[in-house]
This record gives C-alpha cells, sequence and structure tokens, in this order.
C-alpha cells in the first residue's frame, strides 16, 4: 500500500474515532479505540512498539514506545492535549529517524474539528535503519 493511500485510511479511521468519542477524552481511551478502527477496517499495525536504544554499541535501558507504526511504513503519534506544539513534532521526527519511516501523523483529539488536529509529517533522513536499531525493529 502507498504511503498516500495508507494515510488516507489511518486518517478515515481516527475520523470515525472522532466523530462517535468527541474531543476530552485521555490518550488512552482513542489509542485503544484507534485500534479497534484498524482492525475493523483491516489495517496492519503494531501498538506500543518498542524501540530499543543503543549508545556507543551498548544497548541501555531507555527505549522510546511508539503509539502505532502502521504495514511497517507509518508512524502513528496520538495525543488529546490542548495544542500540538513543536516538540511533539520533533518526538515524531524521532521516530520517524529512528525506525527509518518516511511518513508519519500527529494526530490530536482534543479539538473540535479533527482536521484541526492532523500534521503530517516527512522524514528527511536515509530510508536505512540506523545501526544501533538494526534487527531491533
Amino acid at each position: 500500500m502507498e504511503h498516500s493511500d495508507l494515510t488516507e485510511k489511518i486518517i478515515g479511521a481516527a475520523i470515525a474515532v472522532h466523530k462517535a468519542l468527541g474531543p476530552g477524552l485521555l490518550e488512552s481511551v482513542y489509542e485503544e479505540c484507534m485500534s479497534v478502527e484498524m482492525m475493523l477496517n483491516g489495517i496492519p499495525f503494531e501498538r506500543q512498539k518498542y524501540l530499543p536504544i543503543a549508545y556507543r554499541g551498548v544497548q541501555v535501558a531507555a527505549t522510546y514506545r511508539m503509539d502505532f507504526l502502521v504495514d511497517g511504513k507509518v508512524v502513528v503519534d496520538l495525543k488529546a492535549i490542548e495544542r500540538l506544539l513543536p516538540v511533539h513534532d520533533a518526538q515524531l521526527l524521532t521516530y520517524l529517524r529512528l525506525t527509518g519511516c518516511r511518513v508519519g501523523l500527529l494526530i490530536n483529539f482534543n479539538v473540535a474539528i479533527l482536521i484541526d488536529g492532523i500534521k503530517r509529517l516527512v522524514n528527511g533522513f536515509p530510508d536505512s535503519v540506523p545501526p544501533c536499531l538494526r534487527g531491533a525493529v
């Protein structure tokens, strides 16, 4: 599936969840409902995907956990906050860099109209997975 088709399906799932629930709930509720919606729509995903981190060739205890990795191509980071900040963009770009994925979606459910809470970010880094993650993703 192409990135644009995949992101369209993910956004459609998010819109369905937002229409049913509206704003004002915890991020964990939206994440659970997104899982159900994507499963019902046949969208392949991994939830709470761990990203181990290596520093100078040594695996460290710190890890990142992404909300969703969809079809091994698109990172989806959910929020339920007043507004998206540059730090949220930076976090998603870090996930993209660490996974080698090219496209990510930042979805904030705490808005009246969901389209106002969606950002699509593109990774400008090479497609290869960094050496610290080879075999980990």
